[in-house]
């Protein structure tokens, strides 16, 4: 690694008043990981004994929360200062809390800011401490919180010593590092994913970081930035780095970079290894067809739909081109991303608390667009050439987005709409125009360019038949959407589809990503009465889904449900479902900076148990790893991350985190009829060091003991299921994980994911060693992964012995009503002629689908 040292620059101090009188405490002290991990900031924090908050420094109040317990003041060296009254004090919703000033008021030390009633507020949150944070502490070379008692208004709390800072905000003060040249090892380059990681780490650091490529740069904290210089496999960067921790940041982000930035499939390269410069991997070519009433395109949200062509109209917002002055137009701006990004935090909570992971992830890449620094930067460069904020804005993201959709890269073009649809809410909050609700007739087939998540957050699901883009693909967030709201679709379209006649009827075949065209009315009617049978009989099944699912010989099945939170176990009560299977730890600890604690796990887990109304629930143990990755629980490079450290290795590793599950689970455990299952268990060894760790949780904490069983998930355990059917309580088998680790095929493999058929007879017999096991010694075997829901495999896992199936909750019903027609006597001939078959195909063979 080269190091080039800058010459040592005059730093500024800046020293802030304590805003109260009281008792200084370090930052790190704080009983909040947002602020004591410094996610904010960095700063102090004061134990309060005044009731008025003060100005810290003369400024301008660029943010005022609703709830009035805090304040931003930005400083004329550009600091951001904001002073938060209390933890989890927005809970009160401004009751104890007096405003004196207002968004654009100019303020000098000791101006008085906030009123707020101590006793109050001490009486009804978690505490008083208030935080004095720096949010943009890039700009600060060095903190020195000062100790002790202050007084408000008089006495320093916090030193600050600033770098010389550029106008694009660089601290130019401190040491420059260049790391070595650096071959990206990533299979697709540096698209969203690896570059939002390097983004990520980048932001741990206050120097100012760079991506240099051939006679390209981006910020590495931009995303978008990252993205736009089309860097492929096997191209070769530099990191460059200015400022006080320059030398750590070029250590780490050269060893992320070098190593893959964590995604699966990249191997670190040599530099000398790197002859040619591969470009990034162009998609694969656009479907055609040589039929002109038909249109080919990609699979994107499964279904049926019936009707007419509409072309949507996207709404143009019209700007001015010239603005006031730089300042006030720069306020605007702010304000407007400050607003958006509480709506869409609004709607990402909103989500999230409906229990829909992916819907939520969708909102948190909107809030990183929105704090991406390359659109502000870009956008503050026009507003000081005289521009107004919502032209600079227009122009900042509509060029980026035009950008990045013309990159030979799907996933980069995705990102570039949902750059449009966060530029235009931020756009729409400058000029105060709202958004245009269309309406449309019944039966229509929206035909678009592209729509963005915000348009399918206004579609009316009882208008819109389905719909079909030319842009996007079947992993965009807009078919997550739309199969969220079981809305048939397709994507990847042929452009021809945006020339067809409005009115034109067709048929549109979300599983297979076919539009047909100008139908017959005979055609069109049959499939109307095809699909409207299929709602007759989910409506059938949904009437009895309450009944128990018992075989036409007496043999009962328990059905219960996957889940991730105890929305969707509420839910799965609603659909008949008997109990939980499955409910997927994993995704408490996704979507967010640090681990939870023993006390939210806790809360989540009971309030799971207690949605469920005393009906069982399993609990799977934290199963991350492979291609689940966690940003705040690095894993070390490895060759093949699907059998390397996941699942209840991970565990073992970081002992801490599985033992604070443990207590979580077995305190949750008072709250309802709770399992525990561990995920990954290969060996014997491995259940014995699980089971053991639980029991001297459950020793220290003094509660029941409870049942723990094991996902069979690897070979290994299905063929000793002997053994471990001795000991454990129960079975439940993974057959997504089983099935790859069978066939050793990727299920996520684009040319061998359609042959990783968990009806492989291979993956039966598995299946059928742990089931046998399992009822030899008086155990149950269940079936928790995809193929539980499968209608084909239904009967063939009844047969083998499997006595539960754990399915997504809409599917209960019909899995209720499919077991009700069965025998357990057929069943158990399907099974024997299912493992004698070659393939999977002949297996399916034995079990046809009807078409309704």
């Amino acid at each position: 690694m080269s190091y080039a040292v800058a010459p040592a620059e005059t730093r500024s101090m800046v020293a802030l008043v304590a805003p109260l009188s009281g008792q200084l405490v370090p930052i790190e002290q704080v009983p909040d990981p947002v602020f004591a991990q410094k996610m904010v900031g960095d700063g102090v924090s004061i134990d309060p004994t005044s009731q008025t908050l003060l100005a810290p420094c003369d400024g301008e109040v660029i943010q005022l929360h609703p709830s009035n317990h805090a304040v931003t003041v930005k400083t004329p060296d550009g600091l951001e200062v904001l002073m938060h009254i209390g933890l989890d004090t927005v809970t009160l919703r401004g009751e104890g809390f007096v405003p004196r000033v207002q968004v654009g008021d100019r303020v000098r030390v000791g101006d008085p800011l906030i009123n707020f009633d101590a006793d109050f507020v001490a009486t009804h949150a978690r505490s008083l401490l208030t935080q004095i944070v720096i949010t943009n502490s890039d700009r600060v070379a060095k903190f020195e919180p000062r100790l002790g008692t202050v007084v408000g208004g008089q006495d320093i709390a916090l030193d600050l010593a600033l770098g010389d800072v550029s106008e694009d905000g660089t601290i130019i003060g401190g040491v420059t590092v260049a790391s070595e040249p650096i071959v990206i090892p990533n299979p697709t380059g540096l698209h969203a994913r690896p570059s939002a990681v390097l983004s990520t780490l980048a932001k741990k650091y206050k120097s100012d970081i760079r991506l240099k490529y051939g006679d390209k740069s981006a910020n590495a904290r931009s995303v978008i930035g990252l993205m736009g210089m089309s860097v492929g496999n096997g191209a070769t960067v530099q990191l460059e780095a200015s400022g006080p921790d320059a030398e750590a940041a070029i250590a780490e982000l050269s060893e992320a970079l070098r190593t893959g930035l964590g995604e699966e499939g990249a191997k670190p390269v040599a530099v000398a290894a790197s002859i040619e410069q591969p470009e990034i991997s162009k998609p694969a070519p656009r479907p055609r067809s040589e039929d002109p009433n038909v249109v080919l395109g990609v699979a994107a949200s499964p279904g049926v739909a019936v009707g007419y062509l509409r072309r949507v109209q996207q709404q143009e917002i019209a700007v001015s081109e010239h603005g006031g002055a730089p300042n006030e137009e720069r306020r605007k701006l702010e304000q407007a991303i400050a607003k958006a990004s509480q709506d869409v935090e609004a709607l990402r909570a909103k989500v999230h608390g409906q229990g829909d992971p992916k819907k939520s992830a969708i909102f948190a890449a909107h809030q990183e667009i929105l704090g991406d620094p390359e659109l502000m930067d870009t956008a503050a460069s026009a507003i000081d050439k005289g521009k107004s904020a919502a032209y600079a804005w227009k122009q900042t993201y509509t060029s980026q987005a035009e950008m990045l959709s013309k990159l030979d890269n799907a996933l980069l073009a995705e990102r570039a709409n949902d750059l449009r649809d966060v530029g235009d809410r931020v756009l729409r909050i400058l000029t105060g125009v709202t958004a245009e609700v269309v309406t449309y007739p019944e039966h229509t087939i929206l035909v678009a360019e592209d729509l963005t998540p915000s348009d399918m957050a206004t579609l009316d699901p009882t208008k819109i038949a389905g719909f079909c883009t030319v842009a996007g693909g079947a992993t965009s967030h807009v078919s997550i959407l739309a199969r969220a709201m079981d809305i048939p679709s397709m994507a990847g379209t042929e452009p021809r589809v945006l020339e067809l006649p409005e009115g034109t009827p067709a048929i549109l075949d979300g599983s297979k990503g076919r539009l047909r065209l100008n139908p017959s009315t005979e055609e069109m009617e049959r499939t109307q009465q095809r699909i409207a049978r299929v709602k007759e009989r989910r409506q059938r099944e949904l009437a009895t889904a309450f009944e128990p699912a018992i075989t036409t010989d007496g043999h009962r099945i328990e059905v219960v449900a996957n889940i991730s939170n105890a929305e969707e176990g509420a839910k799965s009560v609603k659909f008949g479902g008997e109990g939980v299977g499955l409910l997927r730890s994993e995704l408490v600890f996704m979507e967010r900076d640090s681990a939870p604690d023993e006390d939210e796990q806790t809360a989540i887990y009971s309030a799971a148990a207690r949605a469920l109304e005393g009906r069982p629930l399993i609990i799977r143990t934290l199963d991350v790893g492979g291609d689940k990755p966690l940003p705040y629980l690095p894993i070390p490079h490895e060759e093949n991350p699907f059998l390397g450290e996941r699942g209840i290795r991970l565990g073992f590793d970081r002992p801490e985190i599985l033992r604070t599950q443990f207590r979580a689970i077995l305190r949750a455990s008072e709250s309802g009829k709770v399992r525990i299952m561990f995920p990954m268990i290969a060996r014997l060894e491995e259940w014995h060091m699980a089971k053991q760790m639980l029991e001297e949780e459950r020793q220290s904490l003094g509660v029941a003991p409870i049942e723990a069983g094991i996902m069979v998930e690897v070979p290994s355990t299905a063929v000793m299921a002997e053994q471990f059917a001795r000991e454990v309580d129960f079975f439940s088998v993974g057959t997504n994980d089983l099935t790859q680790y069978t066939l050793a095929m990727d299920r996520g493999h684009p040319k061998l994911a359609p042959y990783a058929d968990a009806l492989s007879p291979g993956v039966l017999g598995l299946i059928g060693m742990a089931a046998r096991a399992a009822n030899k010694y008086g155990k149950w075997c269940g079936v928790c992964g995809g193929v539980a829901g499968d209608p084909q495999a239904v009967p063939i896992l009844i047969g083998l012995g499997v006595k539960e199936l754990s399915v997504s909750a809409p599917t209960i019903p019909s899995v209720k009503a499919q077991i009700r027609t069965l025998s357990l006597a057929d069943c158990q001939r399907l099974a024997e002629q299912a493992l004698a078959a070659d393939t999977a195909e002949a297996v399916r063979e034995l079990v046809p689908l009807t078409e309704d």
